[in-house]
């Protein structure tokens, strides 16, 4: 596979970014104007606004993940987890904590774009980027001299990062407008449209994407979207349309066929910075995730990366270990003899090498915190908590455990340089162990922040800008065992999730798989990849159409989940929060419905809405089951050119 130099396509996006800078979150998606602050019919007249216009789509995505610009608290993804199974809000010192969901996720309240969360992002943004990948097909007949391959190539990639939205959207807020085209006049007059039309219209074309756009091996960049990117996002299209035979025939396609394959011996380069604080053991896990091996012609897994390197002009520091590491160095975790843990800067005489925490782990502060389920009831198979998986392997230096942390203020003479312990004896060392006290995947969390290595004087290590993965084969794998267990071929869903598991090294194999290990497989190969809260609630509505039951024997309904779910009932199983009634942060309850598998419409584009009704979700204000929606794409499509 020809992968060329990816930081040529970061320059690339660093040109087109004031085309993006004046695009502020707050923009309504009914606002029609393109992404260009030039004419249309000069920007796109030339094939060189359609390259720009592609490359402010493919910067757009990663900002889920990083954000747009550098920010110390709240990654969008962050938000995802926190409504999941895997993670709750865990920044303890904010009295407006996110844990109360159930009263205060509301259309007007609860949706925030700041530090407690960034559930409207994934409303605004994602119909941002909508609007960018309409433009591209809007405009892109005003291009002359495109031949009908370039041409459609061009429409495939924006019918990726247009279905990629929509597919988000459908899970995240169930019916919800449809605009397909940029329009000459405002339009305050849409309707809803059933989230199973738009899943048959982004199925549709996804199938032409597949056909169009190029194998990577065939592309100059990476970072950009190729046929296997858009392979990947049908079959999900498959999936969330009962099209099981389909799902694994594509699968089977992108696993066989098309140059891409597993990881499982190491490769790229070997990054062990503290080797004296924190020393690794080479893996293939660890070197699968540094993010300097996720962009290179090696890596035959990565599917589709986010180029986001450090020193580019483009790049954007993603703050990992700050938001998602435990909040040691407080005096609410400290020794028998009442000395808490410190971040000295080098320079510092008592600095130490091999007790720098700081740098080896990063200084968190623990945004979101890992449910005990995720730190240990789900690496147990066959009854066994599987420390051989690298993903969950302590020795290797993978996976990070509290206790491997040691005391390292010098005038604690008597603990100086011994294992962090919870207790001492009967009494409790930390007062804080919903923000201090967890185990996390450092392999996935570790980033290291080249502000902070290159200073003397820095305590403060709290990660930099990475290159990330938006598809990789592994989670192929996951999709089509996931289809076998749908179609009722539990065998081969088995076969399919031990392949994963193998290639970690676990010592525990399944013998069978129900839906709830191939969920928790995705939980263990694609922490802070996947968009746990949106794959949960497509998951939910796959396992609804399969007519199958969960690991409970529960089965669902696909017009009732808004009452019941596999999402919700997993939250009751396994968050250790939610699901308990009495855990407390700031006066505030850890509280979550079953309704909450949708997110509110927001009300504020309910209200721009002046001649029309938008749908909102039940269980919140507004909700009217009569409400009317279009139910067929074609429908919604040409009411857009009626305005109001």
């Amino acid at each position: 596979m020809k992968k060329n130099n990816y930081k040529i396509s970061i320059a690339i996006i660093v040109i087109i970014c004031g085309m993006a800078a004046g695009t502020g979150c707050k923009k309504s998606f009914l606002q029609p104007d393109p992404l260009s602050f030039y004419e249309p019919a000069t920007t796109f007249s030339t094939e060189s606004g359609l390259t720009s216009a592609i490359a402010t789509c493919d910067k757009h995505l990663r900002s889920y993940w990083s954000y747009y610009s550098t920010r110390d608290l709240s990654l969008p993804i962050s938000s995802e987890y926190m409504l999941s199974d895997l993670a709750v809000a865990g920044k303890t010192d904010d009295g407006a904590i996110f844990a109360d969901v159930a009263t205060r996720l509301t259309p007007s309240d609860g949706l925030y774009e700041n530090d407690v969360n960034m559930l409207s992002y994934f409303w605004e943004q994602n119909y941002d980027g909508i609007k960018y990948a309409n433009t591209i097909t809007t405009y892109i007949d005003n291009v002359e001299g495109l031949d009908d391959a370039t041409k459609n190539e061009y429409i495939g990639r924006a019918y990726f990062h247009r279905s990629f939205r929509y597919m988000a959207l459908c899970f995240l807020f169930d019916n919800v407008p449809l605009v397909t085209k940029i329009l000459s006049n405002p339009k305050q007059s849409y309707k809803s449209t059933s989230h199973e039309a738009i899943l048959e219209m982004i199925t549709s074309n996804m199938e032409f994407a597949v056909q169009w756009v190029p194998e990577q091996s065939e592309m100059s960049y990476i970072g950009m979207v190729s046929k296997g990117a858009c392979r990947q996002l049908l079959i999900k299209c498959y999936l969330a349309t009962g099209q099981w035979d389909k799902a694994i025939a594509e699968a089977d396609t992108l696993i066989n066929n098309e140059g891409y394959a597993l990881m499982t011996t190491t490769f790229g380069t070997f990054e062990d910075p503290f080797p004296t604080t924190w020393p690794i053991t080479r893996n293939v896990i660890w070197d699968l995730h540094r993010p300097v091996n996720k962009c290179i012609v090696a890596n035959t897994e990565s599917i589709l990366s986010m180029p986001n390197e450090s020193g580019t002009d483009a790049a954007i520091a993603m703050r990992t270990m700050r938001n998602w590491g435990p909040f040691w160095n407080t005096s609410t975790l400290k020794s028998p003899a009442g000395y808490y843990m410190q971040a000295y800067a080098t320079s510092s005489s008592n600095y130490n090498s091999a007790l720098d925490f700081n740098s080896a782990v990063g200084r968190g502060i623990a945004a979101i915190r890992p449910t005990y389920f995720a730190q240990h009831g789900l690496w147990e198979v066959n009854g066994v908590e599987d420390t051989d998986d690298l993903r969950h392997n302590s020795s290797v230096g993978n996976w990070a455990r509290m206790d491997s942390l040691k005391y390292n203020d010098p005038s604690d003479v008597t603990y100086y340089g011994q294992n962090l312990r919870l207790y001492n004896g009967s009494t409790l060392l930390c007062t804080d162990t919903v923000r201090d006290w967890f185990d996390w995947p450092h392999y996935k969390v570790f980033v290291t922040d080249p502000d902070h290595t290159a200073s003397t004087t820095s305590t403060n290590n709290k990660g930099g800008a990475a290159n990330w993965y938006c598809y990789r084969l592994a989670e192929t794998y996951l999709l089509r065992a996931e289809a076998e267990f749908y179609k009722g071929d539990v065998s081969a869903a088995t076969a399919d999730v031990n392949i994963i598991r193998s290639r970690a090294g676990c010592s525990q194999l399944y013998s069978t798989v129900t839906i709830g290990d191939i969920v928790n497989e995705r939980a263990r190969e694609l922490y802070m990849e996947e968009w746990r809260h949106t794959e949960l609630s497509r998951i939910s509505y796959c396992l609804a159409l399969s007519g199958k039951s969960d690991e409970w024997g529960n089965t669902y309904s696909t017009t009732s989940l808004s009452d019941n779910s596999y999402w919700y009932q997993r939250i009751q199983h396994y968050s250790d929060y939610y699901n308990k009634g009495n855990v407390t942060v700031k006066g505030r309850y850890y509280t979550i419905d079953p309704h909450n598998i949708y997110l509110p419409v927001p009300q504020d584009a309910i209200d721009a809405n002046l001649y029309g009704t938008l749908w909102q979700n039940k269980g919140y204000d507004g909700y009217d089951a009569g409400i009317s929606m279009w139910t067929n794409w074609e429908d919604a499509v040409a009411d857009e050119d009626i305005t109001n």
